[in-house]
């Protein structure tokens, strides 16, 4: 049976190199990922819906605050036996394992990143986890889209279009907003845009909203119709919210990286979902608003429902007294990262996009409500501020001012507030930029330089396997060996220039180039008097395998002026990497990418 399979498949593909060409058959597949992307995205938005439902019963809701404790806690507990027991692999944060699968990995995507979030996400979101969805459901579209791709024997940059085209299609089916999926794929996973690609990632944006439609109707996570207008006389104040929205995003990111380091320091996973499982509950038992991805905050604000957005609190605050509403919406907007990042550390699985909506929302709103209610007879829509805070925080925090923009102006089905959604949007994302380089997706990446980016010559270097460019037939000197035994074991059975020197323990310590000992070679009165350590000097540089980046490799080569480098694994010498094979390789890739 299976042999038979194997022959009919191989034989689809001999008819389709016949009959269908490589560009037709990516758009073809583009609406197949698109397809499956929506699928996987409505699969993991109902798991968790049901799971809600489930603890949503009449026997829960006499308890309803004291489970907001114990809820999230049974829900990362779920997550801990499923990894530790069945999974038995690290499951990364979504958007951030896909951009190394790009850059480092060649856009092979394991399968189980299909199952993995489909199965934990929920679980840690339904449960009350400060989580959102949208980073694992573009881990299990980029999956299905690798997985697609390696299926039908597509080459290697095809390959990482279909994932630029699963994370659109995820995006897309999240929000029903085609457009600001497609900017989406090209702003985080740096996709070129050219005709070729841009077809292939309409294709399956659309794929991915009529999939969504087709099995969601016209429901939508986000759903609020623009009513009030523009005015220019609110110009100032959305610069000020752009300012503040930035120091949010940095805020965001700062609070992101210090718990995650945090939680870095307990090798022990049950350690780990102890301190954080605590924490959390903790959290969300005192502000239950943060409970879950938070998307009825949004909506309610939207809807001009403070009171319904905070919701419930243990303490009966006062929700008549606006300033008391305006100091439990900017609590929401401080504690969403906090309790988003705990989550994570103590071994949640979930996204990043939708909490930097929900703290924008607070912001946004809270904001509004200072201006309409601090005595200067100024009145501001609190609606579109609260767009705004979303659009500013999604700038800031994700380095993506236009999905910010672009997101917003679908969701509410209209431009009408163009003009504060980019200048919210430019200010946000430039303060944010001049403290934090990149992104919570990118950082790590940026940092090991392995991160994909818009500069196509980084990228091709980027790609470059090292090993695949070490060469390792040099023939290696001890520094006791004579002259006579350097030209009669090396030169004489050596095509080479270049004879490495190292230690008894492997280490490094110089180099001797044909060069050197020219002059010398015939000169027999010479062969036992001269010994390799006098002959041998430094190299002008070295690659440290574990640490430089091929981008930094080339620079090396730049500033050194040589040829040749040596290359240093594990603290000894490994072989030499040569300028002529990097740029053979280079350009071969180049090739590839073009």
């Amino acid at each position: 049976m299976a042999l038979t399979s194997k022959k009919l498949f191989r034989k689809f593909l001999i008819w389709r190199y016949k009959h269908i060409s490589e560009r037709q058959f990516v758009f073809i597949l583009s609406i197949l990922v698109g397809f499956l992307a929506g699928i996987g995205t409505v699969l993991l938005k109902n798991f968790t819906h049901y799971i809600r439902l489930l603890l949503e019963l009449e026997f829960f809701k006499n308890y309803q605050n004291s489970l907001y404790f114990i809820f999230p806690i049974i829900g990362l507990i779920l997550v801990y036996i499923i990894k530790q027991t069945w999974l038995k692999k690290h499951i990364g944060h979504g958007i951030s394992s896909t951009l190394y699968a790009i850059s480092k990995l060649g856009g092979i995507i394991p399968k189980y990143n299909i199952y993995a979030g489909l199965i934990t996400a929920p679980l840690t979101a339904g449960f009350g986890g400060s989580v959102g969805l949208q980073g694992p459901a573009v881990s299990i579209g980029s999956a299905l889209g690798s997985n697609a791709a390696q299926f039908f024997r597509m080459s290697q940059k095809t390959r990482m279009l279909l994932i630029g085209c699963a994370a659109a299609g995820a995006m897309a089916s999240m929000f029903k907003a085609p457009i600001a999926a497609i900017i989406f794929a090209v702003e985080i996973f740096s996709l070129d845009i050219a005709f070729t690609s841009l077809i292939p990632l309409l294709l399956a944006s659309v794929s991915a909203v009529v999939t969504s439609y087709f099995f969601l109707g016209t429901d939508n996570l986000l759903r609020f119709e623009l009513t009030d207008k523009f005015q220019i006389n609110d110009i100032g104040f959305y610069v000020i919210l752009a300012i503040i929205t930035g120091f949010a995003s940095v805020y965001f990111s700062k609070v992101f990286f210090a718990i995650t380091n945090f939680f870095k320091q307990f090798e022990s996973r049950a350690k780990r979902l102890f301190i954080g499982g605590l924490a959390i509950g903790t959290l969300l038992y005192i502000i239950p608003a943060l409970y879950g991805e938070g998307y009825g905050i949004m909506n309610n604000l939207l809807k001009g429902d403070h009171v319904a957005a905070i919701g419930r609190t243990p303490f009966n605050f006062d929700l008549s007294n606006i300033w008391m509403v305006i100091g439990l919406l900017l609590g929401i907007a401080v504690f969403k990262a906090i309790a988003m990042t705990t989550t994570f550390g103590a071994g949640g699985v979930g996204g990043v996009f939708i909490p930097t909506l929900i703290m924008g929302s607070a912001l946004g709103n809270a904001f509004a409500k200072i201006i309409n209610n601090i005595g200067l007879e100024f009145t501001v829509s609190e609606s579109n501020f609260t767009l705004i805070g979303m659009t500013g925080l999604m700038a800031g925090v994700l380095h993506a001012p236009l999905t910010a923009i672009f997101l917003i102006a679908e969701i509410t089905g209209g431009y009408e507030l163009f003009v504060p959604l980019m200048i919210v949007s430019a200010l946000s994302f430039s303060i944010t930029k001049y403290y934090i380089s990149n992104s919570i997706y990118t950082l790590k990446l940026a940092q090991r330089g392995e991160l994909m980016t818009h500069d196509k010559d980084k990228n091709i270097l980027m790609v470059l396997d090292i090993d695949k460019i070490i060469e390792t037939n040099f023939i290696i000197l001890k520094p006791h060996m004579t002259l006579g035994e350097i030209l009669n074991d090396a030169v004489a059975k050596s095509s080479r220039n270049h004879f490495p020197v190292v230690n008894k323990n492997k280490e490094f310590i110089g180099v001797i180039r044909l060069d050197d000992i020219r002059h010398m070679m015939f000169n027999t009165d010479l062969y036992d008097k001269v010994d390799a350590s006098s002959l041998m000097h430094g190299s002008k540089d070295v690659i440290i395998y574990e640490q430089n980046s091929m981008n930094e490799i080339m620079e090396k080569f730049k500033v050194s002026g040589v040829w040749n480098l040596p290359v240093i694994k594990n603290g000894k010498y490994h072989g030499y990497i040569s300028k002529s094979k990097l740029l053979t390789a280079y350009r071969q890739q180049l090739i590839n990418f073009t």
